[in-house]
């Protein structure tokens, strides 16, 4: 089995192209010795496992696409309301069980005669230059379409760079940000910083400061540090993933309660991608602003982090501005 992914790093003009053929991996640990993309989960299973295309061919600016594949159709809606999961994670944060719980949702897109995959790709390029572009394809997963700000892990040899990033606004000069999004954004910030201690002394944060992507605007803190021995990378990526950002705090409890309790079935959206010791370096990227493709439309995700003082309306608003991102790039019609 092969698969391919086409992606541009932030700020760049140029795109890469890898393909080769897939394999699965049986936990992040394994990333350690691995060298190609990475495909992996918010949560692996049987159906979405850790996946690595091999880099059997990689080129810059490719004259030329691989084949799309054949695409299943688009699947039944997802049972369940947002409404109802929210009033549930709702209730665990206001009995003091959680932090922090991040509830997604799922939105579907009737496909109609117009741009394939690709169009959609060069179209992300130009609308999105700040942010991590790729279209990503393997048996297992499906064809994926992401636009996203957040790095997960970045680096190359010893010197290796993460970030918290959480809250959202709409762009917009001089934000003045809530005291809730402030609160979410520091949660994440001291979480990173706890898990890196663990793997390095020499550790510095910059931030949080605004960042725009797109039509929104978050707030971001830097981490730069010294990662001393390099076999324990996949052991710092399963540290790191999911964050606070995509999952909740406390982190292992949340990540259960997320589990059982979504009805959002978030497959690889809010897991990661990108390329892993490649080209001499490692640059993965948290899956948010993403949206699977299929012959005969398109399943948009998005999320937000809930703390006790949330209010649904609003929360459901920041999901329908994620949600914006892809939006913009398809002339479709929304499915009933």
């Amino acid at each position: 089995m092969t698969g391919f992914a086409l992606y541009r790093f932030p700020y760049e003009q140029q795109c890469t192209l890898v393909t080769g053929a897939v394999s699965e991996l049986t936990s992040l640990n394994g990333l350690s010795a691995c060298r190609g993309f990475v495909v992996a989960p918010f949560a692996r299973s049987s159906q979405c496992p850790v996946l690595l295309i091999r880099p059997d061919d990689v080129s810059q600016n490719p004259v030329s696409y691989p084949q799309l594949p054949s695409l299943g159709e688009l699947p039944s809606p997802m049972s369940g309301t947002y409404p109802s999961d929210f009033a549930a994670f709702h209730n665990s944060l206001t009995s003091g069980h959680f932090q922090k719980l991040v509830l997604s949702r799922s939105l579907d897109i009737r496909r109609q005669d117009g741009e394939d995959a690709f169009a959609l790709f060069r179209k992300a390029c130009e609308q999105y230059p700040r942010v991590f572009i790729s279209l990503v394809f393997t048996p297992q997963s499906g064809l994926w379409l992401t636009a996203t700000p957040e790095v997960l892990l970045a680096g190359n040899g010893h010197e290796w760079q993460t970030m918290a990033l959480a809250g959202t606004m709409p762009f917009a000069e001089n934000i003045g940000w809530s005291d809730k999004n402030i609160q979410e954004q520091r949660y994440v910030a001291t979480y990173i910083t706890e898990k890196l201690e663990h793997f390095s002394s020499d550790i510095s944060e910059q931030g949080p400061r605004t960042v725009r992507a797109g039509h929104l605007a978050h707030l971001r803190s830097d981490f730069l540090f010294t990662l001393n021995d390099v076999n324990r990378l996949g052991s710092l990526i399963e540290a790191l993933h999911p964050t606070p950002a995509v999952c909740g705090l406390p982190k292992e409890e949340a990540f259960r309660f997320i589990l059982d309790n979504e009805h959002n079935d978030r497959r690889y959206y809010s897991g990661f991608m990108g390329p892993l010791h490649l080209m001499s370096e490692t640059r993965l990227f948290v899956t948010l602003r993403c949206m699977q493709i299929f012959r005969d439309g398109y399943r948009l995700y998005a999320g937000g982090g809930l703390l006790r003082d949330s209010q649904e309306e609003q929360e459901w608003q920041e999901t329908e501005a994620k949600l914006e991102t892809m939006r913009r790039l398809l002339n479709s019609q929304i499915v009933k």
